[in-house]
């Protein structure tokens, strides 16, 4: 009689080969930090009028509760209380283009974007201003 029969799966190195989910080997390792180097040293060896360059950084504008919006969009920041603005609000609501940042609070401001988006704030129009612009935040102006 045979002895015990030995059934071999893939882990075991019987069966059919797989491809290997292995790290990428380390002479590609090496090519690719070779590369990164070479893509670096070119940079710093550039002058800076050769640079491409870097696009500015992203300001944001705090509209209350954590809320912000992108300064670089806004077109208007107006009150809510006269019939122009209620119709605005109700027009992008229609569109799909309101954003109510509220919070569920009274809306004391309206942002409008270049974007055509109306953004609603329970902040006032002058404190959102002031934001805006804290360099001239004493300053009064001729309005």
């Amino acid at each position: 009689m045979a002895g015990p029969i030995d059934i071999l799966g893939p882990e075991d190195g019987g069966g059919r080969a797989r491809p290997s989910r292995r790290a990428p080997s380390r002479a590609r390792a090496a090519r690719e930090r070779v590369a990164e180097r070479d893509a670096e040293a070119k940079l710093t060896s550039l002058a800076p009028a050769e640079r491409e360059p870097t696009p500015p950084a992203l300001r944001l504008l705090n509209v209350g509760y954590g809320n912000l919006v992108a300064i670089s969009r806004v077109v208007a920041i107006v009150s809510p209380q006269s019939s122009p603005m209620r119709r605005l609000r109700e027009e992008a609501s229609s569109r799909g283009k309101l954003v109510d940042a509220t919070q569920g609070r009274r809306t004391r401001s309206i942002l409008v974007t270049d974007s055509d988006h109306v953004v609603l704030s329970a902040l006032n129009p002058e404190t959102i201003a002031a934001r805006l612009a804290p360099d001239t935040a004493g300053d009064e102006g001729d309005a």
